[in-house]
């Protein structure tokens, strides 16, 4: 008698990867406009680097003289999907009180115990406390990284008209949309203004760079920055906390000088190196995620342009890695350091404030 795993038909694997081929050799000859294809279809534009967040739309404002920049855009939508995902697929499902996850719930469970367990670890009784800060870190960052894979981040915009010193490209009209033409560049600009000014006109632009509208929020210094300083002003919100005023003779400690003067004054220079260190972390943080995610998003714009098919899908993978890499060390570390603030400078474990 046949059973039904017998009489399954086999999946056609080798049907899909010749369509993947196909896909992709067709792909290459649109891009680099191998003997004339297509009628000369555009190719690949390189990106126009540019350090600086800019408006994510001609005349968009947060507050009168302060632009909403693409990479606030982008942080609006993280927190939208994080939102999402909270009041749609976890409350949901914990109100139903079951004990087996299952789904993408499951996936989120075994984050969250991770996490939980981390923060017993190194926190101790300071877990419940600390745990929510640094699983939101976690969350947060990881969000902002993941929705800048996304393929409208870097590629959708407006042009503008490059500032000095920068590499613009010719534009063609198709349907009402500007298109940046990869096969005609533009002399770079010797004169202009220090940034880009948006092209109005619905004409062909012929001297025009992309602004996107998107762009990844960990791109962004201001970003980067305000995460961190936020974390280390928590960090010695919770050493205070935790410790009392006591807290602060980790960085000066005059008594010690007074009962034992040599030892004393060691101990006052290693107290200035501790403050020290305190503001060194805010720009090491700072500058770890960032450079990390500009790099890894230039390198994904240029080998992109470059290659066009293949090697942009490899690098998008590499980037998920990254990206989830960088979220979990930027929470370890507010971690580490909130479980040091929180214990006595004697070795001594302090009762939680209630």
């Amino acid at each position: 008698m046949t059973t039904h795993a017998e009489s399954a038909p086999a999946p056609r694997i080798g049907f899909w990867r010749w369509v993947w081929l196909a896909l992709m050799i067709l792909g290459g000859l649109i891009a680099f406009n191998v003997g004339g294809f297509w009628g000369g279809i555009w190719k690949p534009v390189p990106p126009t680097v540019a350090l600086p967040a800019e408006a994510a739309w001609p005349g968009w404002q947060l507050l009168p003289g302060i632009p909403f920049t693409n990479t606030m855009f982008s942080v609006l939508i993280s927190s939208l999907i994080l939102f999402a995902i909270t009041f749609f697929v976890v409350q949901p499902f914990v109100r139903t009180g079951s004990q087996v996850p299952s789904g993408f719930y499951h996936l989120f469970e075994l984050i969250v115990e991770f996490f939980w367990n981390s923060t017993v670890g190194l926190a101790g009784k300071w877990a419940k406390s600390v745990f929510p800060l640094t699983m939101t870190i976690f969350m947060y960052v990881l969000m902002v990284n993941l929705v800048k894979l996304v393929p409208i981040h870097e590629t959708i915009g407006y042009m503008a008209q490059p500032a000095a010193g920068v590499q613009g490209y010719q534009t063609v009209v198709v349907g009402g949309i500007q298109l940046l033409d990869g096969s005609h560049p533009a002399p770079v600009a010797q004169t202009g203004s220090a940034e880009s000014v948006p092209w109005t006109s619905s004409e062909a632009c012929p001297n025009c760079i992309l602004v996107p509208t998107f762009r990844g929020a960990a791109t962004d210094l201001n970003f980067t920055a305000s995460l961190a300083l936020i974390t280390m002003v928590l960090v010695q919100v919770f050493g205070v906390r935790a410790l009392g005023l006591d807290y602060f003779t980790k960085f000066i400690n005059l008594k010690t000088i007074i009962d034992k003067p040599f030892f004393g004054f060691m101990d006052f220079i290693v107290g200035i190196l501790e403050l020290i260190s305190e503001f060194a972390k805010v720009i090491s943080f700072s500058l770890r995620l960032f450079g990390v995610i500009f790099a890894g998003t230039l390198l994904l714009a240029i080998l992109g342009s470059l290659t066009v098919v293949f090697v942009p899908g490899m690098l998008v993978g590499l980037e998920l890695f990254v990206g989830i890499i960088q979220a979990y060390v930027f929470s370890a570390l507010a971690l580490t350091f909130i479980s040091q603030a929180v214990t006595s400078h004697h070795a001594e474990e302090p009762t939680e404030a209630h």
